[in-house]
């Protein structure tokens, strides 16, 4: 039974035994109906105001009812509020300590700073792409937002721009870092503290002013992305590449998982051919791009026979499973 039914339930039983205890007295005594409901609230209520007018045998006998019956009523209506109370209290702290307990036990995760249309977005592409994640949010309606849509995400209500919440997040372990608040500076500021607490993770951010954009950079972020320059990219994109645009939304919106993903070449992989790794037999992904590790410059299509180094980025289309192959078979050769 559902809190609403409960609840209904209680006030349901205490208005069925004011109708009949107001009846009653109506009936059996002749009394009118404001005196027969004063009489069933001070017996229900156990006032003890005194009677009304002196009761008959039958009325007498008819008010013991009436106190057992609703002292019954009230006590169970007590009883199931304070249960739900009591029920709700533990459940919300179980569910607390529960997700902290994961929060703790996160590595080569993911901390995302910022709760909002932005950050829906990036936790909706992460959980797809099965890599775990913290969402850091100051605004409870956010976080509340946040869990309405998935109940599994792992949050934290702050400020990311502290240094202690980040460390609660798990910045020191974390493989990267989206700062994607809606203020720049908080956002630079998150850079420079989570950079400063773990030198070594991946961060990228957001950026609304465009004369923001080299501060972030020079300050260390590996990836500034603009929304509103990606928006009017993808406009002229719909008008110049129709079809293009229709397939990368495939792999985005579509329930599937398979995404563009990236493996680097590991010394095992390192001065065999594209070919003689097999990837498609092996895998079942086609790499059709990659960044070459010495002058980082984009090749597509690579030919079967290009010998590759440690360090090269190989990129194709896989789910989460065919990834996890290619990195092994590229990382061992």
């Amino acid at each position: 039974m559902t809190l609403q039914q409960r609840v209904g339930q209680v006030w349901l039983l205490l208005m069925v035994v004011g109708v009949v205890g107001t009846l009653g007295y109506v009936v059996i005594e002749g009394w009118s109906l404001f005196d027969g409901l004063y009489m069933t609230v001070i017996t229900l209520a156990t006032i003890g105001y005194g009677e009304v007018y002196p009761l008959s045998m039958a009325g007498r006998a008819f008010t013991m009812v009436l106190i057992v019956a609703g002292v019954g009523v009230v006590a169970y209506g007590f009883s199931t509020m304070t249960a739900l109370w009591v029920e709700g209290t533990v459940s919300d702290v179980w569910e607390r300590r529960r997700m902290e307990r994961q929060i703790c036990a996160l590595k080569n995760h993911v901390i995302v700073c910022g709760g909002g249309q932005t950050g829906r977005h990036i936790a909706e592409e992460l959980t797809k792409a099965e890599m775990p994640f913290v969402v850091i949010e100051l605004d409870d309606g956010r976080l509340q937002t946040l869990r309405k849509r998935d109940p599994t995400i792992l949050t934290i209500a702050g400020d990311a721009t502290d240094v202690e919440v980040l460390k609660h997040a798990g910045v020191e372990q974390a493989f990267g870092l989206a700062a994607c608040m809606p203020a720049d500076k908080d956002n630079l500021f998150t850079l420079l503290t989570a950079r400063d607490l773990n030198p070594n993770m991946r961060i990228v951010t957001r950026v609304i002013a465009d004369d923001a954009n080299a501060r972030l950079q020079k300050v260390g972020a590996d990836a500034v992305v603009s929304t509103s320059r990606i928006g009017a990219l993808r406009i002229a994109s719909e008008m110049l590449r129709p079809h293009v645009v229709s397939v990368l939304d495939a792999m985005l919106r579509e329930p599937s998982p398979i995404r563009v993903q990236e493996v680097r070449v590991g010394v095992g992989g390192a001065g065999k051919t594209l070919g003689a790794l097999d990837m498609q037999a092996r895998t079942g992904t086609i790499v059709f791009a990659m960044r070459a590790a010495g002058d980082r410059h984009h090749i597509f299509n690579p030919p079967p026979d290009r010998v590759l180094v440690e360090d090269d980025i190989l990129i194709l289309c896989a789910d989460p499973v065919q990834v996890e192959h290619a990195r092994q078979v590229a990382e061992s050769g």
